[in-house]
């Protein structure tokens, strides 16, 4: 109405995601403002109609499956992801995470975007204030993980400043720098990281981490040695074991049948002040 001073009503297409859990853990994340909508394991709806009078925390009928409404966050955003190259998982993103000091107002490159299984953990702990640099090279995996950011930006309160570049690895220096002159953290996820490793490393600042991630042993010692001759000290080398465990029929808790967890060898290194040189 002219003249008044409430606040305007938000247009009806204003994303407002949460997410449906069933009770095992899977998760369906619905957009209320999206209209008529067809998911997979839910079937076709309108998501308004469906939600309309629910809230956070409510139990609700879909069909014949019973689930509960709960904020759309990280874990249903991975559980949900839209899928292409095969993702680095969460027991590896945590621990690159928190080793590298990866957090609030970092400023992190991520070569090898893939379906943006790692960058959507670390937008997760940078912040609005922190810088993610993703680089991927193939079109069809970049137009994947575009989208699993692209929902995630909707939901997640605080989302880092996030760009996507679509070149080589060994290609992006020029532009990696143009957005952000020095990096707090890089994590290499291509099939030679050796090749990068010195343009990276000069992108770095001095306490600055590098990280690949190694599926063979023969790409560990390729990029170790990489590593050294940049003058990187190598921190942690080594893998993640994943053993879960379960309840037995007749009582107590075992491992688990699964086999254990590997996935891929991990090395870090850190960035040096040079030694000075020695007068005559």
């Amino acid at each position: 109405m002219a003249g008044s001073t409430s606040d305007p009503t938000p247009p009806s297409n204003t994303p407002d995601w949460v997410a449906l859990r069933e009770d095992d853990g899977r998760a369906y994340l619905l957009d209320r403002a999206a209209g008529e909508v067809k998911v997979k394991g839910l079937g076709r709806f309108d998501t308004g109609q469906l939600l309309n009078g629910y809230s956070v925390g409510d139990r609700i009928m879909v069909g014949q499956k019973s689930l509960t409404i709960v904020d759309a966050a990280l874990p249903e955003a991975r559980r949900n992801m839209f899928r292409r190259a095969q993702t680095i998982g969460i027991k590896d993103s945590g621990f690159l995470i928190s080793w590298m000091g990866i957090g609030v107002g970092s400023r992190v490159l991520e070569g090898g975007h893939g379906s943006a299984g790692l960058a959507m953990h670390l937008a997760n702990v940078m912040g609005s204030a922190g810088t993610l640099i993703s680089v991927e090279n193939r079109a069809e995996h970049a137009a994947v993980g575009r989208q699993n950011m692209e929902r995630m930006a909707e939901f997640s309160s605080e989302f880092p400043d996030w760009h996507l570049i679509e070149v080589d690895l060994s290609e992006a220096s020029g532009k990696v720098k143009e957005i952000c002159a020095e990096l707090d953290a890089a994590i290499i996820d291509i099939a030679e990281p050796w090749t990068v490793v010195a343009d990276i490393a000069s992108a770095l600042k001095v306490g600055g981490r590098l990280a690949c991630y190694c599926p063979t042993t023969a790409q560990l010692e390729k990029s170790w040695n990489a590593l050294e001759e940049e003058g990187l000290v190598v921190e942690f080398s080594g893998e993640m074991i994943e053993r879960r465990w379960v309840k037995a029929a007749k009582g107590g808790v075992r491992p688990g049948n699964q086999p254990m967890g590997h996935t891929a060898f991990l090395i870090i290194a850190a960035k040096i002040a040079p030694e000075p040189e020695e007068e005559e």
